[in-house]
């Protein structure tokens, strides 16, 4: 019998060993493209663009690209039709948008004068309101400087200011010629997917692999669910933000209907960038509330618009389009979208989220996986973590489309087994299941059962 003051000897923390010559070679090819991709970052915005593109388009080429009965459309087929699917949609689009938007900017830019000698007034008539007020006299002469500076320097409109936005439209126009690659990038990625990630697959080490496809779906998870969802808000918000706009425009002042488009395409745009995004989309239809007949009621009007829509895509849209898959504080939230812009500009700042979200979701996972030994810690399969590492994507996640049958496609069913295996002898400690495993196993029973029906 076991004495009860013998306690169990401590567990012996897990140490990495020395990497093989093949992770050796997988990291050193790691770095070199790293390093590579950091000295080419200039170049790198049209391939992000292509990257969110494959993104939303890789769901409607699988879904053509299934196997219904007898029948399967070829994934070069099947990609070809979703983009003209695509580019009817957004020619559709442009035609009743771009008309209506170029004749409302040249409008707004035309107004600026206008609106900058309403804002001035504005500004007056609050410095009168305010010279009424009773305060300290410290308090006085530091808004009374606060004041002056904001009336010579604020307000006053130069043309070298438009300098900037000059260069930035001649840097638009220049990589407007990078950009038009990207639809045959996008369309060798969209149709070689299923290979592209059998090969990645095959060069992981064996005892990689789960961890690999449990980060890597992780990642797809949260910026497919964010990028669909972002669209999809903005579409909502951009055409609330329209129709808020004509009811201004029919119950408070007709001048608002001349911008209507033009605040709707701002506030869809926009929405790509949480809280900040809404509150920037607010000022030019603050600006243009001034020049109304009655800028007071305006402007009341213009804030209990804006609320509204915000208050009500926080509570119901938020929730039943976006779920979980940004799960951040709003305090990170604006850390990350300010880190972001100052990286990379606007880019950086739409992509900062779904990247914070990401390599904390990360993090978590491999934290877990580390701490197998502690059982204080939990599973990295536990229930909260499941829906994050578990996805579709994965080397076999369906069958080859009749022009992809080759090699990698005839050794599915081995690269299974040996997966297994190598998951089976890998994780001993928490009994981590594998969720790259099990869907290549499912897919391999069901391969075999349409065989013997056929």
């Amino acid at each position: 019998m076991t004495s009860p003051h013998v306690t169990a000897p401590p567990a012996v923390p897990r140490q990495l060993g020395p990497p093989t010559p093949r992770v050796a070679l997988l990291i050193f090819a790691v770095v070199v493209v790293g390093v590579v991709l950091y000295l080419g970052r200039s170049a790198l915005t049209p391939f992000i663009v292509g990257a969110l593109l494959i993104y939303i388009l890789d769901p409607a080429v699988r879904l053509l690209s299934r196997r219904y009965g007898p029948v399967q459309l070829p994934r070069g087929l099947a990609v070809l039709l979703v983009y003209v699917i695509t580019f009817f949609v957004v020619f559709e689009a442009a035609v009743l948008l771009l008309v209506p938007l170029i004749t409302q900017v040249a409008q707004f830019v035309g107004d600026l004068p206008r609106i900058f000698m309403a804002l001035e007034a504005a500004l007056a008539e609050l410095s009168a309101f305010y010279q009424t007020l009773d305060l300290p006299p410290a308090l006085r002469e530091y808004i009374d400087g606060a004041l002056a500076d904001l009336a010579e320097n604020g307000v006053g409109f130069e043309i070298g200011a438009l300098l900037p936005l000059a260069q930035t439209l001649l840097g638009t126009v220049a990589g407007f010629f990078g950009f038009l690659i990207i639809p045959f990038w996008a369309f060798y990625i969209l149709r070689d997917r299923v290979k592209l990630t059998q090969r990645l697959h095959q060069a992981l080490p064996p005892a990689w692999r789960e961890d690999v496809w449990a980060v890597l779906h992780i990642i797809d998870r949260v910026f497919g669910r964010w990028i669909r969802a972002q669209l999809l808000l903005g579409l909502i918000i951009g055409a609330a933000t329209y129709g808020g706009v004509l009811l201004l425009g029919y119950l408070v002042d007709e001048r608002f209907l001349q911008f209507a488009v033009l605040l709707a395409v701002i506030a869809g745009v926009l929405e790509l960038l949480p809280i900040i995004g809404p509150i920037i989309s607010m000022v030019p239809t603050l600006l243009i509330a001034l020049t109304t007949e009655d800028p007071a009621v305006a402007l009341i009007a213009t804030v209990a618009l804006y609320t509204v829509v915000q208050q009500v895509e926080g509570a119901f849209l938020v929730p039943k389009i976006q779920g979980d898959a940004v799960e951040l504080h709003p305090s990170v939230i604006i850390f990350a979208l300010i880190i972001g812009g100052s990286i990379a500009g606007l880019v950086g700042a739409i992509l900062s989220i779904p990247i914070t979200a990401a390599a904390l979701s990360v993090y978590r996972y491999l934290f877990r996986r580390l701490s197998a030994d502690d059982p204080a810690v939990p599973a990295p399969d536990a229930p909260d973590m499941r829906p994050l590492i578990e996805g579709e994507q994965v080397p076999t996640d369906e069958p080859a489309a009749p022009d992809e049958v080759g090699p990698a496609t005839e050794q599915a069913p081995e690269m299974a087994d040996r997966h297994g295996s190598a998951g089976g002898s890998h994780h001993t400690n928490r009994h981590l299941s594998s969720p790259p495993a099990i869907a290549q196993d499912e897919h391999v029973k069901a391969r075999q059962a349409e065989e013997k029906d056929e």
